[in-house]
């Protein structure tokens, strides 16, 4: 199999993947695809490698897969989450980096998943893990993520304006955020903040999303 074949194959399975959550949640896919957008435009600004790259773009367009296994009551409520609630929400990096650790080539991308809400002060979850042991993919969607959440709206509350989210951001630098990830973002914020109002749209249908060629398939099956 070529580079270019093993890319094709990982982009369609990664297809399938976002395919499923969307039949769950498509908000959470839409944010999902913002937060890819987003995380690649850091990745690129901080001038890491096309491989990094595009394995920190992967994980940041799966890094809410674990949602597909949490009840629709708890994932849908149009309120505030009590606390029962809220720790049953929590248990989604695990559940996501558990689905896609059954791919061995995509174990990097399942611990970068895992790793998603641990802070910088380490007091984040599931791990509680700080500073450079959290992956650097990590690192770049816990920021990315927490733009896309704070400038959207929610049931419980509106969207923070562009101003508000940056302060917010740079407020927490060293404490929830790698300070050097805040300041790539807050010198370069609307190139960031552009590229997550861009959504890749998928035209192929869910079953066109998860028909791979089959010929990819079968010279690739030594790399799932």
């Amino acid at each position: 199999m070529t580079g270019e074949q093993g890319i094709l194959l990982y982009h369609d399975i990664i297809d399938c993947i976002i395919a499923a959550l969307e039949a769950k949640d498509r908000n959470t896919a839409d944010h999902s695809r913002r937060v890819s957008d987003m995380s690649e435009q850091v990745c690129r600004l901080m001038r890491l490698s096309q491989q990094e790259t595009e394995k920190i773009h992967i994980a940041a367009h799966v890094h809410d897969i674990g949602k597909i296994g949490i009840a629709d009551s708890v994932l849908m409520k149009p309120g505030k989450l009590n606390e029962h609630e809220w720790k049953i929400v929590k248990e989604h990096p695990e559940i996501g980096a558990h689905i896609l650790s059954r791919s061995h080539g995509l174990s990097e991308v399942a611990h970068i998943v895992l790793c998603h809400h641990e802070r910088w002060d380490g007091t984040g979850y599931p791990n509680k893990i700080g500073q450079l042991d959290i992956p650097l993919g990590a690192r770049i969607i816990a920021v990315c993520d927490s733009i896309d959440a704070m400038m959207s709206d929610r049931a419980y509350r509106k969207a923070l304006t562009s101003e508000q989210c940056k302060k917010e951001i740079l407020s927490n630098s060293g404490i929830m955020y790698d300070p050097d990830i805040v300041s790539v973002v807050a010198d370069n914020w609307e190139s960031v903040t552009g590229a997550g109002n861009f959504i890749r749209h998928y035209h192929k249908s869910i079953i066109d999303k998860c028909a791979i060629n089959k010929k990819l398939l079968t010279n690739g099956k030594n790399l799932i």
